[in-house]
C-alpha cells in the first residue's frame, strides 16, 4: 500500500480545504473522510509515495484555511491499519 497522510481539523470547511492544498501541492489521492462530534472534528486521509503525502500534509498545515489539531503521514501502513482505511473508504462510497 501507500503510504497514507492524515490531517484533522475542527471543521467541514476546514477539512474540504485542507483537502484542495493538499492535491494541488502533490501528487496525492483522496482515500476518505471521517466527521466527529457533529462535524466538528473531520480526519482527511490521502495517499501517495511517502514524498508526496509528507509535502501535500505539510502545506496543508502551512497554508490551510485553519490550523489542524492533529497531523500524521504513515509511510509504510500495517495491513490492519490499512484495512481501517478501507473500512472507512468503503462506508463511504455505501451513501
Amino acid at each position: 500500500m501507500e503510504s497514507l497522510g492524515l490531517i484533522e481539523v475542527s471543521s467541514v470547511t476546514g477539512a474540504l480545504d485542507a483537502l484542495d492544498v493538499m492535491c494541488k501541492t502533490a501528487n496525492v489521492s483522496f482515500v476518505t473522510w471521517e466527521r466527529k462530534l457533529g462535524g466538528r472534528l473531520v480526519t482527511v486521509i490521502v495517499k501517495g509515495n511517502v514524498a508526496a503525502v509528507t509535502e501535500a500534509v505539510e502545506a496543508a498545515m502551512e497554508r490551510g484555511l485553519v490550523r489542524p489539531c492533529a497531523h500524521a503521514v504513515i509511510a509504510n501502513p500495517h495491513e490492519e491499519t490499512a484495512r481501517m482505511v478501507q473500512i472507512s473508504a468503503s462506508r463511504m462510497q455505501r451513501k
